[in-house]
């Protein structure tokens, strides 16, 4: 079966992403209602650009309906079987609630919230169908899965358990404000530097952690907020943002208006750093998020992940010593032989190589399988439309999504008392 797009008012690049391979479940005329500007214009060129490739191009054909009164004439007109939302997140969950309420299946970008305000539309979307669902590219990635199956593996991990002095698990991450995607510079819309429209250093990366603890901690769990959640610390700070620099990212000559009340001696103060102490069923986890202002030629984003338990500790680092590719190390808590977990590692990722090291192994895979965050978006868009295609949307998935951007938003009114 094919399905029909329509995607409105797409802001973020992540919504031409699902898009940059071709699909035969995908018709090829997608619909792209917006408010004229700039941001439906970038959408417009990188679509474009995946078509014009000499490699494995894509053949999308854009049915363009570009006006003030787009959202009403996509609710309107039904001209796709599915909306795909990327950007604004401030607006994100009311728009979302009247797409659901219209009747719609709506695939949306992280994060869905910017503060606790809107947790009243979280709720009715999560209630009852149709379907929808956030955009987390971290579960189809090959390294991640591996790190889940370790920690899965009881004789080798044992259980989640950071002594009381540490946490269990803790996820770290420095991002770029300028930085290269698809080989191009990226080009931010203005609006991207409003904490309140993009989402601050407590709700925007701080998402996916969520969801990979999630998965690690209970992948089974029906959540329940109140019961699983508890909140124990949570801060977040600024970093201050050059006019240059804000120039080269976004194309504007000066910061907007709307920022007046965060710039200060040409500089912004943007809230995009933050940390989160909780327990998700018991299990200490710190998710640390900084931003830095320009990539290195040939970086990229920077990574850390340690998971600690009763009988090892696995590490991965990602970054400029590592070639920003994976690396992981799994160190054990006494001299253990771990050969029969690692033939089994082995079935489920062949080419898996374990090489002994004082104190443990490091664990590599081949090159080239990781999966790369942008090759993830269209393994999303497929994920979503098996969904659709089933006709139910399991209690599980619902209650996931609610304690992700509940816990999100109540650790954020923690930091901001």
């Amino acid at each position: 079966m094919q399905y029909t797009l329509s995607i409105y008012d797409p802001g973020h690049f992540h919504a031409a992403l699902l898009l940059s391979l071709p699909s035969r479940r995908v018709a090829p005329t997608v619909h792209v209602y917006a408010p004229p500007g700039r941001d439906v214009e970038n959408f417009i060129a990188l679509i474009e650009s995946f078509n014009q490739r000499p490699d494995d191009p894509t053949n999308w054909r854009l049915d363009c309906h570009i006006g003030p009164d787009a959202l009403e004439a996509m609710i309107a007109e039904r001209r796709g079987d599915i909306v795909i939302l990327a950007g604004r997140n401030g607006l994100r969950l009311p728009l979302m609630h009247r797409l659901h309420e219209a009747g719609f299946p709506v695939l949306a970008d992280k994060p869905w919230l910017t503060d606790s305000a809107a947790l009243p539309h979280l709720d009715a979307i999560t209630a009852r169908p149709p379907l929808a669902m956030d955009i987390m590219t971290g579960c189809h990635g090959v390294f991640a899965r591996l790190r889940n199956r370790v920690i899965a593996t009881a004789e080798v991990f044992g259980a989640l358990d950071g002594g009381g002095e540490l946490p269990a698990l803790e996820f770290t991450s420095r991002h770029h404000l300028l930085k290269v995607v698809n080989g191009q510079l990226l080009r931010r819309p203005p609006w991207f530097y409003d904490s309140n429209m993009q989402g601050d250093g407590l709700v925007d990366i701080q998402s996916h952690y969520v969801d990979q603890a999630q998965w690690i901690v209970a992948p089974e769990q029906h959540f329940q907020v109140d019961q699983d959640v508890e909140i124990l610390d949570a801060a977040r700070w600024n970093l201050s943002v050059p006019l240059a620099l804000f120039q080269e990212s976004t194309g504007e000559t000066r910061f907007p208006e709307y920022l007046d009340g965060a710039v200060a001696d040409g500089h912004l103060d943007l809230a995009c750093n933050g940390r989160i102490d909780y327990r998700l069923c018991g299990v200490w986890v710190r998710q640390y998020c900084e931003w830095g202002l320009r990539e290195a030629v040939g970086g990229g984003d920077i990574h850390g992940f340690t998971a600690r338990g009763e009988l090892a500790e696995l590490t991965i680092q990602t970054g400029p010593e590592t070639g920003f590719q994976p690396r992981m190390h799994l160190a054990l808590h006494g001299g253990r032989n771990i050969d029969a977990a690692v033939k089994q590692w082995r079935a489920e990722f062949p080419g898996l190589d374990a090489t002994a090291t004082e104190g443990g192994y490091r664990l590599s895979l081949p090159a080239g399988v990781e999966i790369g965050h942008e090759a993830q978006f269209p393994l999303m868009l497929d994920q979503f439309l098996d969904l659709v295609e089933a006709g139910a949307w399991s209690p599980e998935l619902a209650a996931r999504i609610r304690t992700r951007y509940t816990l999100l938003a109540r650790a954020r009114d923690r930091a901001l008392g």
